[in-house]
């Protein structure tokens, strides 16, 4: 939910793009596991929040976060001969665990769980 302040940015072609939203506006980042779940089909978006020189921004972020054990994988329908599954299944849990582990020098943790050509 965006206040009407600019701020939120996402990665487009290599640069940062601001993303106008009205105040009142919902924006939503599909994460990296819809991204697994649709088998590629919605993509992740890599994002940032700036500040703001000339007025006070707020931003309210909210996650969803499925318990460690919780099996993250492509849903069958949608991988096929034209769709081969782009990751390997992994839990919840080993995801966080690489991910907080890259820290910020990586652009996706999910090139950590892509499928082999």
């Amino acid at each position: 939910m965006q206040d009407g302040v600019s701020g939120l940015q996402v990665m487009r072609d290599g640069k940062w793009v601001a993303v106008e939203a009205e105040a009142g506006e919902l924006v939503v980042n599909v994460g990296d596991q819809l991204q697994v779940l649709s088998n590629g089909r919605y993509k992740s978006v890599l994002h940032r929040a700036v500040v703001n020189k000339d007025m006070e921004r707020l931003s309210v972020p909210t996650f969803y976060y499925p318990g460690p054990e919780t099996v993250v994988e492509a849903v069958e329908e949608l991988v096929d001969e034209e769709h081969p599954r782009l990751y390997k299944k992994f839990t919840y849990g080993d995801y966080t665990d690489k991910f907080w582990k890259g820290g910020l020098r990586m652009e996706s943790c999910l090139d950590l769980f892509r499928e082999s050509e």
